[in-house]
């Protein structure tokens, strides 16, 4: 007994065994005890009573059933589990636990370079549009229960960088090569409007590099600075959409679908060009259907000639934002899916992709010859089941993304 006590402890240091419940810690180490699990078998029984109570299930107290065969018990519980994955879920009765502190740090700090560089999720083994990334801001003001930011930055520190404008501005580029970059890869584009100067130093970077597309990637609805300015056509301000299903139950403290798409539309009626993300796109019961009326209120409020890009996307992560997901003490059931490898990540399987982004395509068919679509991140075998037709390479997609872009921001300067 008195061995294993010293392994037990030892076991649950390495697990997030102390994020459980009190009754559902006591009963685990209770049965611990019992059947002398090993690390990897407590490690994964702590993260299953984990899942249970972040996603507003029977805790794992009630769903034990005893045997004197340890294999034969761990089963059982591993199968409940995996049902509960592999259904999709339902957000019926559940209540999301929303943050309850939504105040935040700010800071001002000397970074070392500008923190411009390739997207930080590119891979060869998915189609990638090869985007370069600005870190313009660090850390994010929403709190996304899907997103990886709170995995690489403090959580409620919101860092600055104070020589932004000044780096930006003796930033050398090849004026020969179209640039896309995007600044909501590490924080919102918006959501800080121009704080410490971020949006003057980017507007006035994107008039003076008119080969440069410059994206502004948002789930925000401050737009009071760019209403007021005159926004360089090679601006995009794109905004992440999702379902007011999901906006509810996992991306709180964001801006709401209607006000989202109606910021969009203020902006296009500025000249803006905009651009909307359907990423991450998420499974539950009736999810197509939900997502079907948002793109019936983009196709009635939208001009196809206002819209640059539609991309699709899902959840896809990696083990250590899985991990911190798992860590923090909040409801989402956000993890309530099927999991498979993803070329070294983990996302729904293909087949479920498949039916999830040509169901949502066809959807937008009156904007599928002027509008341009992209899957983000996703495996090339889908492109040709999607769209009908697929690229050879990343620098082949990147060319057509490019030009198409291009060609749009010159019919809105005619305009």
């Amino acid at each position: 007994m008195e061995d294993y006590r010293e392994k037990f402890t030892k076991h649950i240091a390495n697990t997030n065994f102390k994020r459980l419940k009190t009754k559902t810690q006591e009963f685990l180490k209770s049965k611990a005890f019992e059947y002398r699990f090993t690390f990897m078998e407590l490690k994964e029984l702590v993260d299953v009573a984990i899942d249970f109570e972040m996603w507003d299930e029977k805790p794992l107290d009630e769903i034990w059933e005893d045997n004197k065969n340890k294999k034969i018990a761990l089963a059982k519980v591993k199968n409940i589990h995996n049902s509960l994955k592999n259904l999709p879920k339902s957000y019926i009765n559940f209540t999301a636990q929303k943050p309850k502190d939504s105040k935040f740090d700010f800071f001002l700090y000397k970074k070392e370079g500008l923190g411009l560089g390739s997207c930080p999720v590119a891979s060869p083994k998915t189609r990638c549009c090869n985007l370069m990334t600005l870190d313009a801001v660090e850390s994010c003001g929403f709190d996304c229960s899907y997103c990886s930011i709170q995995s690489f930055y403090n959580e409620n520190k919101i860092g600055f960088d104070e020589n932004f404008a000044k780096k930006l501005q003796n930033l050398k580029l090849n004026p020969s090569k179209t640039y896309h970059i995007g600044t909501g890869q590490s924080s919102d584009s918006l959501m800080w409007g121009n704080k410490h100067g971020i949006l003057e130093a980017l507007l006035k970077f994107a008039q003076n590099n008119p080969n440069v597309i410059l994206e502004f990637k948002t789930k925000s609805d401050n737009i009071t600075y760019l209403l007021e300015q005159d926004v360089p056509k090679n601006i995009i301000c794109t905004w992440s959409l999702n379902t007011p299903t999901i906006i509810k139950n996992e991306e709180h403290l964001s801006a709401s679908l209607e006000n989202r798409i109606n910021s969009a539309r203020e902006l296009a009626n500025k000249g803006v060009l905009i651009g909307f993300h359907f990423h991450p796109i998420v499974v539950y019961e009736g999810y197509l259907s939900e997502y079907k009326e948002v793109i019936n209120t983009l196709l009635e409020t939208f001009e196809p000639k206002e819209v640059a890009l539609v991309s699709l996307g899902t959840l896809t992560f990696i083990k250590p934002v899985i991990k911190k997901l798992r860590s923090r003490n909040f409801k989402s059931k956000i993890l309530q899916m099927p999991l498979v490898d993803a070329s070294g990540k983990q996302s729904y399987p293909l087949e479920l992709k498949e039916e999830m982004f040509r169901g949502i395509y066809k959807s937008f068919e009156p904007w599928h010859k002027e509008v341009y679509f992209y899957m983000c991140m996703e495996d090339e075998s889908l492109w040709k089941k999607v769209f009908g037709y697929e690229y050879g390479s990343n620098e082949e997609m990147e060319k057509d993304m490019l030009n198409f872009y291009m060609k749009k921001i010159e019919q809105c300067k005619k305009v």
